[in-house]
């Protein structure tokens, strides 16, 4: 059974709205005009100004007569005005729908850049804005899935050239194999490992999927744990780290295991740019927050790059990190474990002068 489309049965509602109502006005004149007629005829033979009973038969008959006639012309008038109307009507509902219909198919052909115009309708307006705001969400999904699939082919491109070349020179036996040939390789295939392992966790993250056992955590004992293993890293001649914080720390409600890779992609990070100077860990209580705050005074980052800081693969600086390959994930990571956490996390820098980042989870 073919479906009627939605242009068809608003042409057909208009129509069955008009029937009903001009039948219903035929059906009510036609049993009550005619009695009507005569009650008003007897009503002017009691007058006795003038007698019709002769004429009686004759001017009930014209009168049907002339109603026949007048209500044809009325009913062939009225539907054809109202099936126009109707027409016109369900034709300018429609044009909405399917301007959409040809922009969704656009979207289908990859598309993305058409967009609802406006309408007086106020029900499609609306639609069209949610449509829109749709659109462009899509195309941002698109545009960051595209920039994706060029940063890693980067940065696989890298490490996987690293180690062909190594196994084919291996294999044509112009070289010989070495233990720090083979540390090389190990280093090259775990470099890999960590870029896949970070982007599995970073759209976990992203889609919801990564878990988090939230529970009450003094950040303290986690601090100066860190704070102690980075320092036992570093070179006598590199930054030095520092912990401001109370010793009456109140607890926070958040996975101890999350926000301990959070701290360390901070401060991974702190130490990747900071050859010289301080690393200040710092933390303080705000209202219904407890706030955690990393600076350094490394290198700094322009002020036109601050939005960018959060996203996948940016670096402020494109050349690797001499101490961890950085792979641009760390703090795409950081930021969605702490919104896991019902927190946020905000950026200053300046550059040659440092940044700061500072992240808040709520108290227990």
């Amino acid at each position: 059974m073919t479906k009627l489309s939605l242009g068809t049965r608003l042409f057909f509602s208009h129509l069955l709205v008009m029937i009903v109502g001009l039948g219903s006005f035929l059906i009510i004149a036609k049993y009550s005009s005619p009695r009507m007629f005569i009650l008003r005829l007897e009503q002017l033979e009691r007058t006795g100004i003038f007698t019709v009973r002769s004429a009686r038969t004759y001017l009930v008959e014209g009168f049907h007569n002339a109603w026949n006639h007048s209500t044809l012309w009325s009913v062939i008038v009225g539907a054809t005005a109202a099936g126009v109307i109707s027409y016109l009507a369900s034709k300018r509902i429609m044009r909405p729908l399917k301007q959409m219909k040809q922009i969704t198919h656009k979207f289908a052909a990859g598309d993305l850049a058409e967009r609802m115009p406006e309408t007086e309708i106020p029900e499609f307006n609306q639609l069209g804005v949610s449509f829109n705001r749709m659109a462009s969400s899509l195309e941002g999904v698109e545009k960051r899935r595209r920039d994706l699939i060029g940063d890693l082919t980067h940065e696989l491109r890298t490490p996987l050239t690293v180690v062909r070349g190594y196994l084919e020179e291996l294999a044509d036996g112009r070289i010989e194999g070495t233990p720090e040939l083979y540390l090389r390789l190990v280093r090259e295939t775990r470099r890999l490992e960590r870029l896949i392992y970070d982007m599995q966790e970073l759209s976990q993250a992203e889609t919801g999927y990564l878990s988090v056992n939230l529970q009450k955590v003094n950040v303290r004992p986690l601090l100066e744990s860190l704070i102690t293993k980075f320092s036992d890293q570093l070179l006598e001649d590199g930054p030095v780290l520092k912990l401001v914080c109370p010793k009456e720390t109140p607890p926070v409600l958040a996975d101890i295991d999350r926000t301990e890779q959070i701290l360390v992609n901070l401060l991974g990070n702190a130490i990747c740019y900071t050859k010289k100077g301080s690393i200040t860990s710092k933390v303080w209580k705000d209202n219904l927050y407890l706030w955690i705050e990393i600076s350094d005074t490394g290198v700094g980052i322009a002020q036109e790059d601050l939005a960018y800081v959060f996203e996948r693969f940016w670096r402020a600086d494109r050349s690797r990190c001499s101490h961890s390959g950085g792979r641009g994930l760390g703090l795409a990571i950081a930021r969605k474990l702490v919104e896991l956490q019902d927190g946020w996390i905000e950026v200053e820098s300046e550059l040659g002068k440092g940044s700061t980042f500072r992240f808040c989870l709520p108290l227990a």
